[in-house]
């Protein structure tokens, strides 16, 4: 793995990279602290993903927490800032702005196969120079991996209506709030079948579904920092630890204990 000062440099390139230069430039490090970037934005898209840990990203349109399993796009010139949680090992990959015409337009989060994973570690040792026929195919395979790969729903769809978007903003602040959707209408000052049928509508959730997926990416937040399940559940406004599994199991396929266990982990990066 590069050491400091060339990963420095090799970063400076991908943020600025610009159209005929390479068409991807593939980066990874290890942090032992969390880590976090203030909002930013650069003409590249990029790729984010994780050997091990867990990182949250956010854009103006959503949020998303992802585990070793999955990555975040970001598009070309979209703001965005990412929080780490713990320690952690992670990959990025920067894509020239007129290669991100053939990738998603809208920042999601991705499946990474083991393709993508193999094909990100490859890359990431290359330097930054023009690349030769078969280095050339290996970034194609990239980034055709990234084109291809089924949009997850992990996300967090904000609203854009002010309104909405303080009811939103308290609901990640707290999570466990257990105000109704009536109480909520009325601390927004809204209707609540205004409130039901207009966050429906710019988040494609329901408020309740909605406030379930903050709690579960809070739980992914909360359980990668060390807390017990039963800590966890109980912290989210859970009434039993029971639901809480429940609801986990159904939507990220394993239980909460097993969710960081050892043998999920993917590739630690060397």
């Amino acid at each position: 793995m590069p050491s400091a000062a060339p990963l420095e440099i090799k970063l400076h390139h991908a943020v600025t990279m610009a159209d005929g230069e390479p068409p991807l430039i593939a980066v990874m490090g290890k942090e032992s602290v969390p880590r976090e970037s203030a909002p930013h934005s650069h003409l590249p898209g990029q790729l984010l993903g994780l050997f091990s840990g867990l990182l949250t990203v956010r854009t103006d349109a959503g949020a998303w927490t992802i585990p070793t399993t999955h990555a975040v796009w970001i598009p070309s010139a979209c703001t965005h800032a990412a929080r780490s949680h713990g320690p952690f090992s992670g990959w990025a990959v920067y894509v020239a702005p007129e290669r991100c015409a053939e990738l998603p337009p809208q920042p999601c989060a991705i499946a990474v196969s083991g393709l993508l994973r193999e094909a990100v570690l490859r890359a990431a040792q290359w330097e930054v120079a023009p690349l030769e026929r078969a280095r050339a195919q290996v970034a194609q395979v990239l980034l055709d991996e990234i084109a291809a790969a089924p949009v997850d729903p992990l996300g967090l769809p904000l609203p854009r209506d002010a309104r909405l978007l303080r009811i939103a903003s308290a609901l990640i602040d707290d999570p466990a709030n257990a105000r109704t959707l009536d109480e909520w209408a009325q601390w927004a000052n809204l209707a609540p079948r205004t409130l039901s049928r207009r966050f429906a509508v710019e988040t494609g959730m329901s408020l309740t579904a909605w406030r379930q997926r903050v709690r579960l990416l809070r739980s992914l937040e909360l359980l990668a920092g060390g807390q017990s399940v039963t800590a966890v559940a109980f912290d989210l406004g859970y009434d039993n630890v029971s639901a809480f599994i429940a609801l986990f199991r159904r939507t990220f396929g394993t239980t909460p204990g097993r969710y960081f266990a050892p043998g999920l982990a993917a590739i630690e990066a060397s």
